[in-house]
This record gives structure tokens, C-alpha cells and sequence, in this order.
């Protein structure tokens, strides 16, 4: 059981959150699907290694540099030529140049169906959230709703801790 935050409201909120994740990477089966999932930038490595608890899939994951122009880019080169079950990108808020990283990812949408048979998590907070629907209408319809994992910092609690 994943013990994130003191209520039980709470936590069943995080549990489904995970879930969901999870299942949106299984039901890609195969094929691209870009997913939008959004936390702390702090708890994302955390919420990372729990969804390698409820999914079996090979998920990789890459870290955008600040300095990176496109997506396209560090993302093949981080996937050489073994293919993923499911790809995490992170660092995206973190890119100096964001609006120009976005509006390249929408020019270059369709390489991404072509290229990764396999579903993009993309870890966003509101405010990439926004330049997506401005910059990247496009990119921004083909992920739908974006998974959220907010909770209150306070009630963030260290997986290890709760368990003693």
C-alpha cells in the first residue's frame, strides 16, 4: 500500500491517481499516447518509482537539460534503439527556452506518432500546462486531461517514515 499523506481521502486520491497512470501506459499498447502528469516537482521521482510498483512496464525515463531547443532530440537520443514500454520526461520546467521547445513539439507532433511506439509521460506544472493550450493547441488535444498528484506539502509524507 502506498502511504503518501495523513487522510485516508487522500491517499485513495493518490492510489487512483497512480492507478490511472498505470493504466493509461498499459492501454497504449503498443502505440504512442502523450499523457500529461502534474506534481511537485520535488515528489516526481517518488511517484515515479510507486508507478514502477503498479505497472510491469519497461518505463524509462529522460531529463530534459534547461538548454534543450526541441524535445524530439534528447528524446531519441536518449532512447537509442531499444524501445521503452512507456517514456517519462521530466526537467521540462526547468527549459530556459519552454515556448520554443513547445512550439517545436507541435511542428514535430507527427514524428512523435511515428517514432515512439510507445506513450510519452510528460511532467508539466500549470504553467506549461497554459503554454500548451496557447502555443500547442494541437499536442495539447491529443493528451487530454492531465493526471494530477497535488496534495498539500504538509501532508506529503516520506513513503519510509509512514511505514514505521
Amino acid at each position: 500500500m502506498i502511504s503518501l499523506i495523513n487522510s485516508p481521502d487522500s491517499t485513495t486520491n493518490y492510489t487512483a491517481a497512480i492507478k490511472r497512470l498505470a493504466r493509461a501506459i498499459m492501454m497504449a499498447d503498443g502505440e504512442f499516447s502523450l499523457l500529461l502528469a502534474s506534481c511537485d516537482v520535488k515528489r516526481q521521482q517518488q511517484i515515479v518509482s510507486w508507478l514502477e510498483e503498479f505497472s510491469s512496464a519497461d518505463i524509462r525515463e529522460v531529463l530534459i537539460p534547461p538548454c534543450a531547443k526541441t524535445l524530439y532530440t534528447p528524446l531519441t537520443d536518449a532512447i537509442g534503439t531499444t524501445f521503452p514500454e512507456a517514456l517519462i520526461v521530466r526537467g521540462l520546467e526547468s527549459v530556459v527556452e519552454i515556448n520554443q521547445l513547445i512550439i517545436s513539439t507541435n511542428l514535430m507532433r507527427d514524428e512523435f506518432r511515428k517514432q515512439f511506439p510507445f506513450p510519452v509521460v510528460l511532467w508539466v506544472n500549470d504553467e506549461i500546462v497554459r503554454k500548451l493550450v496557447w502555443l500547442a493547441p494541437d499536442l495539447k488535444d491529443w493528451a487530454g486531461s492531465t493526471i494530477r498528484f497535488d496534495a498539500p506539502n504538509h501532508e506529503f509524507l516520506d513513503r519510509t517514515a509512514r511505514s514505521a
